[in-house]
This record gives structure tokens, C-alpha cells and sequence, in this order.
């Protein structure tokens, strides 16, 4: 039975919000369905000139908002979460036909989740202890400036939240650029924000292309901060660029996640958890436990517990509550994934379950067979590289030291797992991957504790004080 959501189907913009007012753009993009590959709406493409009119409103704002009192500002986050509340299912059907994820998925790790993120950080405002002392000093914490928020297609609404809610608790006012792809509920946002009564300037949004409107935001001399999430790639080109003008530049960029099943691990626990996690949104997670770390003794009955769990998956219409993986997001990565499958098989890969044939029954859309791959070297590219789609690499480990060293061996430290029943030694083995984030036997996700990579997973941290932290600025005051 197909979920029911009242709300409206399809989206047509073609405004950029400036200072308070929304300005037409006389250039638009079209925003698809990549499970039908049909056209839900629109947005505008705004231009260079567009990013500079919001750069100066944003600094306009910038003295009144960032000296507005904590309580203040916890006031109009607090009015903001209610107005997205009261969007939350369009925000959810939004979701659903821009990016793809189904709507259990959509509901719960993107929007929920999201609004919870928001919440936080109205409390944060509330209760960050904004000056400290250390002997006869004083610490004060500052906003930091005007941001420039430059957010991905994968978890639109989820991401802008991280961003959005850390900036404006800080003082800072904000610009933000979503991904091309998936602009909608970022769309809705700014309306809420809008509803909510946020002063003019504090909240900008200026869609478009990245190599325009990204390019200019990144580099602009009236933004202070910049905050990426992205691919490695393109945050290497934003710091260049941040670093031209001597501003901070937070990166959440990719990863390669292990999650490592120690020997004294329950299988029937830990496999199944570790496929579904690395599965997320059809594998478009930049923290997926892509790799599967298990026992050597323990292969066999591993890779046969990961083809069971991804047997009891379902792969189709993201609007049907029964689905659990729906399609990626455009037909380029369609290619992209389907080519390094195909690779790792022409290098040796056993393809214990999926593979690069499109699944059964679904020729329209851009859907990928949740994918699992064994028998690869450590040093096989599919084991090192990000390929950002339903793809699972299972290596068998020898021992506690084995599993480390084949965790750590990746160019990324963003996230990861351990598994075992002895929690101390599974807290020692987590210690010691260069990442950083780790689960501990599928523990709970904390949206206070500060999330961000080592190496080419980024810079900086994002979510609870240490995200807010990141839109400050320290300044000592000797007494």
C-alpha cells in the first residue's frame, strides 16, 4: 500500500531569498524525480551577483544579530522549529521526490532527526556558557561573522539544520547554497524561516550552480566562515579558496567507514546492523560502514548473514512505506557506481549479492542493487574509494591488531563500528581508528556529541557545543 502524504506533489520556484525579500531569478533549473525521472519542479539559478546583494545583507545584519541576547536568539530559534514543524510533512514528501529516500527513511533520519538538531541548538543558545576564566582572564566567545553554508544533495534538509542551527545560535548570520539536485526542502526552510520572524539577513538563500554560486560564496572577502559538505574533491577547491582570504573553512567531506566484528561479536547482531547501516539511503551516506571488517575464522557464515540481510531488503518506490532502499540520486551516479562494481568483478570480486544488472521491475528510475562484494585485496580500489552507492566490501581480519591496521588504512576518517562482547575491548579497539566517530555494539546516535572526520574526511566538527564552537571567535580579556 502506497503511503499517503497530504501535501502538495510539486514545487515551482524561481526566487532567491535576499535580505528578507525574495528576489526573481531570470534563470531556473529543474528539480527530478530520480525515481521516475520526471520533473517535480523548479528553482531558481541565481547568479554571482546575487551571492554579493546577500553577502551584504548578511553583514548588515551581522552587528544587531550578533549582539543580540542568547535568550533572544533561542526565542527565534525556538519560533523557527515550530514553523518547521508545522512543514514537516511537506518537508518529508519533499524529501521523497527530490532525493529519493523512502519515506520511513525520509521521516526519521532526514526531518525528524533534523528538527531534533534544530531544537538543540535552541537550547544551546540558551545555555552555552559564553564567557569562561582561566586565572585572571576572561574568555569570551564571539560570533564568528557572516557564514556561507554550502550544503549536499544527500541529506539536504538533515545537513542545512547541522549548519543553519550551530550559525545562527553562534549570532552569525548565514548565506546558504543547496545542492542543484535537491533544493526543495531547503526552499520550505527559508519559508519557515520567514513565518518564524528571523530579522532580514540572518537567513539568505541563493540556489544555482556550484561552480557559480559556490564558487563565489566560497571565495567572497564578506564571508568568514565557510561551511562545505561535500565530496573531498570539491572541498579541497573551497579551502583553496577560503584560504585566499584568510577564513576558516569547515569540511565535512567523505569517508570509507569499517565496521569492525571482533571475534567474540554476536554475527546475528552485528552483520545485519552493519549492512543496513552501510545501505542508509541507498549507500549515499558519507559516514556509511562501506567496509565490513570480520573475523577470518567467521568469513563464510559473515558473508552469508550479509546476503540474508540485504535478501529481506526491498528496493523500490520510495513512497511505498514497505521500502527500504530506493533509488540514487541521478543517472551520473547510476554510472558511477555501476563502473566500479564492474570494475572490482573484472579485478576478481565475488559478488555475493547484487551487482551491476539493475533490479527486477524497475527500468525507470535510477536504481542501483544493494551490492555486496568479497574477495578483494585491501588494496583494491573498491575497498579504498568512496563509491557513494549501496556497495558493501566484506575483508576478513586476523585478530584485533589485523582489523586496526585495516581500518586505518584508507586516505578518510570519518566514521565507523566495533563490535564485541567484551565493551572494553571493543571501546580500546575504537580508540584507536584515525576517525572521527565510533559505534560502540550499534549504540545510539548522539546529535550532541561533535561529528567530523580526520584526513581527507574534512576539517572541523559539526552538531552539539563543538559545532557551535566552529562560528565563534575567542576573545581574552586580562583582568
Amino acid at each position: 500500500m502506497t503511503a499517503v502524504i497530504d501535501t502538495v506533489a510539486t514545487w515551482q520556484r524561481d526566487s532567491a531569498l535576499i535580505a528578507g525579500r525574495w528576489q526573481r531569478c531570470t534563470e531556473l533549473s529543474t528539480v527530478h524525480d530520480p525515481a521516475t525521472e520526471q520533473p517535480i519542479g523548479t528553482a531558481a539559478s541565481a547568479a554571482a551577483a546575487d551571492v554579493d546583494a546577500a553577502v551584504a545583507g548578511a553583514r548588515a545584519a551581522l552587528p544587531r544579530w550578533s549582539r543580540t541576547s542568547s535568550e533572544g536568539r533561542a526565542a527565534l530559534l525556538d519560533a523557527l522549529v515550530e514553523q518547521v514543524r508545522l512543514r514537516r510533512d511537506e518537508l518529508v514528501a519533499a524529501t521523497v521526490a527530490e532525493v529519493g529516500a523512502p519515506i520511513r527513511v525520509a521521516s526519521e533520519a532526514h526531518i525528524d532527526l533534523g528538527i531534533t538538531i534544530l531544537s538543540d541548538f535552541a537550547d544551546l543558545a540558551r545555555t552555552y556558557e559564553w564567557q569562561s576564566r582561566i586565572g585572571n582572564s576572561v574568555l569570551i566567545r564571539r560570533a564568528a561573522g557572516v557564514v556561507g553554508a554550502i550544503t549536499p544533495w544527500n541529506y539536504p534538509f538533515y545537513q542545512l539544520v547541522a549548519k543553519v542551527g550551530a550559525a545562527l545560535a553562534a549570532g552569525c548570520p548565514i548565506v546558504v547554497k543547496p545542492a542543484e539536485l535537491t533544493p526543495l526542502s531547503t526552499y520550505l526552510f527559508a519559508d519557515a524561516t520567514i513565518a518564524a520572524g528571523l530579522p532580514a539577513g540572518v537567513f539568505s538563500l541563493v540556489p544555482g550552480r556550484g561552480r557559480v554560486v559556490g564558487a563565489a560564496l566560497a571565495s567572497h572577502p564578506g564571508v568568514d566562515v565557510v561551511s562545505f559538505t561535500g565530496s573531498t574533491g570539491v572541498g579541497r577547491t573551497i579551502a583553496v579558496a577560503a584560504a585566499e582570504n584568510i577564513k576558516r573553512a569547515c569540511l565535512e567531506l567523505g569517508g570509507k567507514s569499517a565496521s569492525i566484528v571482533l571475534d567474540d561479536a554476536d554475527l546475528s547482531e552485528a552483520i545485519p546492523a552493519s549492512v543496513a547501516a552501510g545501505l542508509l539511503n541507498s549507500g549515499q551516506t558519507c559516514s556509511a560502514w562501506s567496509r565490513l571488517l570480520v573475523p577470518q575464522a567467521k568469513y563464510k557464515e559473515s558473508l552469508r548473514l550479509a546476503a540474508d540481510a540485504v535478501d529481506a531488503m526491498t528496493v523500490g518506490d520510495p513512497r511505498e512505506a514497505a521500502t527500504d532502499l530506493g533509488p540514487v540520486i541521478s543517472a551520473d551516479q547510476k554510472s558511477s557506481i555501476i563502473s566500479m562494481i564492474e570494475g572490482a568483478i573484472e579485478r576478481g570480486a565475488r559478488v555475493v549479492r547484487g551487482g551491476p544488472e539493475t533490479p527486477p521491475g524497475l527500468s525507470r528510475g535510477h536504481f542501483v542493487a544493494p551490492t555486496i562484494l568479497a574477495d578483494l585485496p585491501a588494496d583494491d580500489p573498491a575497498v579504498l574509494d568512496e563509491i557513494f552507492g549501496p556497495v558493501i566490501v566484506v575483508l576478513p581480519h586476523d585478530g584485533d591488531e589485523h582489523a586496526i591496521e585495516l581500518a586505518n588504512h584508507s586516505e578518510y576518517g570519518l566514521a565507523g563500528a566495533v563490535w564485541s562482547a567484551d565493551v572494553d575491548r571493543a571501546v580500546d579497539v575504537a580508540s584507536r581508528i584515525d576517525t572521527g566517530q565510533m559505534d560502540v555494539n550499534g549504540a545510539a546516535f548522539n546529535p550532541r556529541a561533535p561529528f567530523g572526520g580526520w584526513k581527507a574526511s574534512g576539517l572541523g566538527r559539526e552538531l552539539g557545543p563543538v559545532g557551535l564552537e566552529e562560528f565563534t571567535e575567542i576573545t581574552s580579556i586580562q583582568l
